[in-house]
């Protein structure tokens, strides 16, 4: 019989109610309604339920069996010992991104807790700041999977709709604003010396309060670049009044965290943070994310996606860069199940959005010393002869495999450091709304790079079906993967899943 000092020591009990109500589409007044149902005087109140739920109560042994008779559980399942990690983990259901876990046990996941240890697990592990804000940005915008619509109709109702959008109208745009165009050739000291950069950057553009864009006369011939900066402060003085705060526009991948730079730069790695720092990092990601869309309006380009069957390149007729393509890609497609990298050499990621969750290859934060060589990304980087690729792969997450498929273009920015642009879908949830058994497939696929050394050509049957899939997604970049041969890839090659492993062929070289 379960007593009531085991059920003072179910850490895991709340959790476990609330992950069982809301996967069986339950509210908290169904749940309680149907515990009144069965035994009026030991069930739970909806208020009394939600601080179960929450950790603030514990039932009594009477209620707990009146809550597992609704869910058919025996009253050991809801307890301590009994190992079931579904039950804890937040199930999130078709959003990509990060794997969640259980704050579990409640009060050592507590905000008083957690606000001593983040700074202290900051420190020790070299995860700076800015880069800890990115992350939980990130977390968000996958979470969320990259719908922000308060932010699309700001940009709507700033530029209209207007697709494209010329450089003469930003400026315009700017003029009614308020906003005046300043060029520079060599960026103010007072912006140059807080970055406390030793790579040395190219400073493109600034803000300064309360009214003047600040632009590298460089940007004068590139135009696409010169459009995304104006609408970036276009987005500033929209969302934010100019109030001035406002990160510099640089070009050049980030800074590498390492053991010799951590203790010399600023809070680019510097494991201090404070909630101003995230305020003004998050304030930046809406205005990149404003600048997209007042360049690409969501309807009109979701349009001339179709129309040119998600053409990455399709920027030189708007005359946006390709990462505004690819990045704005993963946002109006009627697909969700999108990632999209920006690497930098030797393995760098400036960015990362993973709607789609796939593993990463390598992180943002620090570079790893053994990843997967066959992604389509870390090809290019490390290839003179290819300008564009699509590639087909197979993948484990988790216990089972899915396929992948993305198109990679290396281009140059404006630092003359060359990087690769990354967009990829997940194509098991395309081809099971079309009936298709995709793990069965994505199973096959695995064996078949498997009994190839880990790349083999599409097997007619499967390439009949991805063929299907690439149609009914109009994604043309797919239709060219699969001519090509697939790859098996993982993250990390210690744990390839190759027969025999990168990994094992490595080690017998040397």
């Amino acid at each position: 019989m379960t007593t009531a000092s085991a059920i003072r020591n179910a850490h895991f009990l709340g959790t476990k109610i609330r992950n069982l109500r809301k996967r069986n589409n339950l509210t908290m007044d169904d749940l309680s309604a149907r515990c009144v149902k069965l035994d009026a005087e030991s069930a739970p109140s909806v208020s009394y339920l939600s601080m179960i739920e929450r950790g603030k109560r514990h039932p009594s042994p009477k209620m707990l069996s009146v809550v597992a008779e609704v869910f058919q559980k025996e009253l050991s399942w809801f307890l301590d010992n009994v190992p079931d990690e579904s039950s804890i983990t937040p199930d999130k259901g078709s959003r990509g991104g990060m794997s969640g876990m259980s704050l579990e046990p409640g009060f050592l996941f507590s905000k008083d807790i957690l606000q001593n240890a983040i700074p202290e697990m900051l420190s020790q592990t070299g995860v700076s700041g800015r880069q800890f804000a990115h992350l939980l940005i990130r977390a968000h915008q996958e979470n969320n999977q990259n719908h922000f619509p308060e932010l699309e109709r700001a940009a709507e109702s700033v530029g209209g709709k207007q697709m494209p959008l010329s450089l003469n109208a930003l400026m315009d745009i700017c003029t009614s604003m308020g906003l005046k165009v300043k060029w520079f050739t060599r960026p103010p000291k007072h912006i140059v010396a807080p970055l406390a950069r030793t790579d040395q950057p190219v400073v493109r553009s600034f803000f300064e309060a309360p009214d003047s864009i600040h632009v590298n006369k460089l940007m004068q011939s590139q135009p696409a670049r010169l459009k995304y900066d104006l609408a970036l402060y276009i987005g500033h003085k929209v969302l934010h009044d100019g109030d001035g705060v406002k990160s510099v526009a640089l070009t050049g991948p980030a800074p590498i965290v390492s053991p010799d730079t951590r203790d010399t730069l600023d809070w680019e790695t510097s494991s201090a943070i404070d909630s101003q720092d995230i305020v003004h990092a998050w304030r930046d990601f809406e205005c990149s994310f404003f600048a997209a869309a007042l360049l690409c309006p969501k309807v009109p380009f979701r349009r001339l996606l179709e129309q040119r069957a998600h053409d990455v390149m399709i920027g030189d007729m708007l005359e946006v860069t390709p990462s505004v393509v690819m990045r704005r890609m993963t946002v109006v497609s009627p697909y969700p199940h999108w990632h999209y990298f920006d690497a930098y050499p030797p393995g760098r990621l400036l960015a990362v959005y993973r709607g789609n969750g796939i593993p990463l290859p390598w992180g943002n934060m620090r570079m790893v010393q053994d990843p997967c060589q066959h992604w389509a990304v870390f090809r290019m980087i490390n290839s003179d002869s290819e300008q564009s690729s699509s590639q087909i792969s197979v993948m484990d997450v988790g216990s089972e495999p899915r396929i992948f498929s993305c198109q990679s273009v290396r281009v140059d920015d404006m630092f003359g450091s060359n990087h690769v642009l990354c967009a990829g879908i997940d194509v098991n949830p395309a081809l099971e709304a079309q009936g298709a058994d995709a793990a069965a497939i994505a199973q096959s696929l695995k064996q078949v790079c498997n009994d190839n050394g880990g790349t083999a050509v599409i097997p007619p049957s499967i390439k009949k079906e991805l063929q299907k899939t690439a149609k009914l997604l109009n994604i043309e970049w797919l239709n060219r993967g699969i001519e090509k041969p697939v790859r098996m890839i993982c993250p990390r090659s210690s744990a390839c899943p190759r027969q025999p492993s990168c990994h094992s062929c490595k080690q017998a070289s040397i």
